[in-house]
């Protein structure tokens, strides 16, 4: 597994060539994908590690929603949040050619085209956020405020 975690995924090159400091974490898939099972495999509160949603609003936009792993999205709240009627989750099937990542390794960072992206508010108060690194197996701690910053983020209320 130590050879693993010297892997580079796309997501560490960007953070890399921005100069934007991070830590890199692997786990294994094998133990659970969900969000809570890979917080518990790294030793980390899953307050801190978010999973990225992404969704297709009424108008036809993408968005990109960031919430507690151990959160739901809340629909209307996150239409609210990016001024669409509606927002609907995107297709399992549709996500790999829109954004480049498949689905338990979607990152706000580096996806094929910039979506707007919504954090959820405690991004604000939390020291070290957790996401995806791009590819299942991995992911990235780096501050909230620059990552936000590094994906043209906000943040609002997103959760039930």
């Amino acid at each position: 597994m130590a050879k693993q975690k010297d892997e580079k995924t796309n997501v560490m090159r960007v953070l890399e060539q921005k100069n934007i400091p991070y830590a890199s974490h692997a786990y294994d898939p094998s133990a659970g994908l969900d969000g809570v099972s890979v917080a518990r495999q790294l030793g980390q509160d899953p307050e801190c590690v978010f999973k990225t949603l992404v969704a297709r609003g009424a108008a036809g936009g993408l968005y990109v929603f960031d919430i507690p792993v151990a959160e739901s999205l809340d629909l209307k709240k996150a239409a609210k949040a990016v001024g669409e009627k509606s927002v609907s989750m995107l297709p399992q099937k549709e996500l790999l050619p829109l954004t480049g990542y498949v689905h338990g390794g979607c990152s706000p960072v580096g996806m094929k085209k910039q979506y707007p992206t919504v954090f959820h508010e405690t991004a604000e108060i939390i020291d070290a956020i957790l996401v995806s690194a791009g590819k299942i197996g991995f992911q990235v701690e780096l501050s909230p405020a620059a990552l936000i910053d590094l994906v043209g983020g906000t943040t609002a209320d997103l959760t039930v």
